[in-house]
């Protein structure tokens, strides 16, 4: 389990960069059919989007969060601003882009925790580039970027480098293998679907072997309720994770980077880091809401204790 910075007393602190989004969340108990009117038991409208979601994983699990990325000037914007703000998250390397606009997503999630995405992409924020990139990781112990904003969180992952701490890159999004932020990279989590994408090849363990082959440093791939599969000096080894009765999975793969990335800041290995950030995200599934359900500091803590004799 991974032990608080003893770095002069203070917590440690995540830069995380990328993409924020709006969701608006509909708890169903199954999804509409076409032309199929339903009653929704509830709705909720959250902050969402990785690099966003990571960060309050971050601040809910005692780290301190700090969120860089493009936004625009539209309601949507505003909003998760303010949301970001009030969960106690820095926000101040967000670049506002005049006009621009944030993606907004509205997400069925049904009865046995799956979910229905429709969103609407933003606009004008894929030219964004952070204002001073060295300034942002002068605090931060570790930067966690995701792969939606590219030409964004490169520079901040450069002068995360040239500092020397650690960056964790969130490999959600299907790229290239040669992708610059992957050369930068300490440490890559990817999602299964981006990594079967980015390397042409279904079989997860063949997928993640071929990756090694280009992407130095850590590497692992999440797989929802399946094991998480990492490399081990040229082996593909398997960490199961917890079964749970999940009711909603929308955002535990961020659950799990955030929880990932400040494990990483803690000074734990990179293993450790992944129980931890597994357990995060089981209990977070347990919970409707998406990353609203992502469980404190103390509830991770008492959930892995309970699984001790499983962990051996």
């Amino acid at each position: 389990m991974p032990l608080r910075s003893s770095k002069a007393g203070a917590r440690p602190a995540v830069l995380c960069a990328g993409i924020a989004v709006e969701d608006f969340i509909f708890e169903v108990e199954h999804f509409p059919a076409p032309g199929e009117k339903i009653q929704a038991q509830s709705l909720l409208a959250i902050t969402g989007g990785c690099a966003a979601n990571a960060a309050l994983a971050v601040a809910r699990l005692g780290g301190i969060a700090c969120f860089a990325g493009p936004v625009g000037t539209d309601d949507a914007s505003r909003r998760i601003l303010a949301g970001l703000a009030q969960a106690g998250i820095d926000v101040s390397g967000v670049e506002r882009v005049d006009g621009g606009s944030v993606s907004v997503s509205g997400i069925f999630i049904d009865g046995a925790g799956e979910k229905m995405v429709a969103t609407r992409p933003g606009d004008k924020l894929a030219a964004a580039r952070p204002s001073d990139p060295h300034a942002l990781v002068v605090d931060p112990d570790v930067v966690m970027a995701d792969n939606r904003f590219p030409d964004f969180v490169l520079p901040i992952c450069e002068a995360a480098r040239v500092r020397g701490i650690p960056v964790i890159v969130d490999g959600d999004l299907a790229t290239q293998l040669d992708d610059p932020l992957f050369a930068i990279a300490t440490h890559v989590v990817f999602s299964s679907e981006a990594l079967r994408a980015t390397t042409g090849r279904s079989d997860l363990a063949v997928a993640l072997s071929r990756a090694a082959a280009s992407i130095d440093g850590f590497l692992a791939v999440t797989n929802g309720p399946d094991d998480v599969l990492w490399m081990d000096a040229g082996a593909v080894r398997a960490m199961p994770v917890f079964a749970v009765d999940a009711i909603d999975t929308l955002g535990a793969g961020d659950t799990f980077h955030g929880a990932f990335a400040l494990a990483i800041a803690e000074g734990c290995d990179a293993v450790t880091a992944m129980q931890f950030a597994a357990a995060a995200a089981a209990v977070k599934c347990t919970r409707f809401g998406g990353i609203s359900g992502t469980p404190l500091r103390a509830e991770v803590e008492a959930f892995l204790s309970a699984r001790a004799s499983v962990l051996k």
